[in-house]
Order: structure tokens, then C-alpha cells, then sequence
């Protein structure tokens, strides 16, 4: 089998004006900057595809962020959006909340901060990580037999648009590093690039990391874990 790639997408800028963790609840769309990052990231995959990319999969999280980042790609390339569950959001207790430092500190939420290590508050990091893989390894399969034998310079592509924490979880999984990490300190921006590049055996050759909407990221609302 050729090489391959598979670009682990985080999703565009959300509207949340009231600043909650949103974590897997519905109806959390796009803000006009988050779609302005999409159609970015697709004119980024488009020139790509000019200069002989050979991108021959999309998948995306069900959820209507992630949805929303894809459309743009979609239709660049006339690729067909997969929903894959594997990569949608992490569970997480404080969903719907706004989490703050008064709200943690109320005693009700102390036994879900006893663990930072797991977490205790929501999807363990190891089964984030394993799942985002597996979604990984069937994505980079189904690029090589769409691609037909025409796999290009460097080998065919697949996109994957998910969310920050599972993205950094199978990134720290793929690099060998403790998944336990300061949310703060995550290298995954909002539309940034997490490449998993691999062998023609299917081996992890390295881990790129790239933000096309650099120009964008100024001033954006991020909040870990989206």
C-alpha cells in the first residue's frame, strides 16, 4: 500500500454568546468568523488538490459544528461528508454549564475533580484516543481504495473534522506522550491541522500540526475542549 495521511480537522469558531461548555449538545452552530474559517480551510484544500493532492476522503463528527467546517470542503473537492461517531465530541460532565472557578468550587462538583489523571469528569482519555484511532486507521484505508491507484506525489488523503480534546488525545496517544495534559496548553486551534502521516505499511511515520486560518484565530472564542 502507498503512503497516506489523514488530517485530524478541528471545527470553526462556535456562536456562544453565553460562553457554556457545549460540549455534545445540539444545536450549537457555526458563528460568521467559524464559517469564514471553513470556507478558509477549504480554499487550503482546494490549491492543494491543484497542485496534485490526491484528497479522497471526508468524514466529520454528527455534530453541527463539525458538519458546518465540512459543507465548505465538500464542496471544493466534491467529496461526499461521511459522519463518523467515532470522533464526535468527549462526554463531560459540566456540559451545558458555564464552567468557571466559582462553579468549581461548589461541593457538588468536587467528587467529579478528584481524578485529573482519567479524567473523573467525563470520557476517559484512553478511550478518546483509541476511538479517534480506529476512525484514523479505517479513514487512511478507505483514502488508498478511493484514490484507485492514482495516489499522487505523497500518497492519498482523508479529512477528518472533529474536536479539540479528542484530536489532542490521540495526538499525545500517537506520540507516545501521558494523556493526562493542561487543557490550557492544547496545540490545536480553532480549523487547525492535525496530519497523521503513515507508512505503506500502516505505520505512524509522523505527526504534523499546521493552521491554515492562522489570519483568523485573532480575537476568536475558544473554549477548551470544543
Amino acid at each position: 500500500m502507498p503512503q497516506a495521511t489523514v488530517h485530524l480537522l478541528r471545527h470553526g469558531e462556535v456562536h456562544n454568546p453565553d460562553g457554556v461548555l457545549y460540549g455534545r449538545l445540539p444545536e450549537f452552530h457555526l458563528s460568521e468568523l467559524g464559517q469564514e474559517m471553513a470556507r478558509t480551510l477549504a480554499e487550503h484544500f482546494r490549491q492543494r488538490a491543484e497542485r496534485g493532492a490526491r484528497i479522497t476522503y471526508l468524514a466529520a463528527s454528527p455534530l453541527d459544528r463539525a458538519q458546518e467546517t465540512a459543507r465548505p470542503t465538500s464542496e471544493a473537492l466534491r467529496l461526499q461528508i461521511h459522519t463518523d461517531q467515532r470522533i464526535i465530541e468527549a462526554e463531560n460532565y459540566f456540559e451545558g454549564m458555564k464552567v468557571t472557578k466559582a462553579e468549581l468550587r461548589r461541593p457538588k462538583h468536587w467528587p467529579r475533580l478528584v481524578n485529573p489523571l482519567r479524567p473523573s469528569w467525563g470520557e476517559p482519555y484512553k478511550e478518546q484516543a483509541a476511538r479517534v484511532a480506529a476512525a484514523v486507521q479505517d479513514a487512511r484505508l478507505r483514502a488508498i481504495e478511493l484514490a484507485g491507484g492514482d495516489f499522487g506525489a505523497a500518497g492519498p488523503e482523508a479529512i477528518l473534522v472533529s474536536h479539540q480534546l479528542p484530536i489532542w488525545a490521540a495526538r499525545l496517544s500517537a506520540e507516545g506522550r501521558p494523556l493526562w495534559h493542561d487543557p490550557r496548553k492544547r496545540e490545536c486551534t480553532l480549523t487547525s491541522l492535525t496530519s497523521l502521516v503513515f507508512d505503506d505499511d500502516g505505520s505512524l511515520l509522523r505527526v504534523e500540526y499546521s493552521e491554515p486560518a492562522a489570519s483568523l484565530l485573532p480575537g476568536a472564542a475558544s473554549t477548551p475542549g470544543a
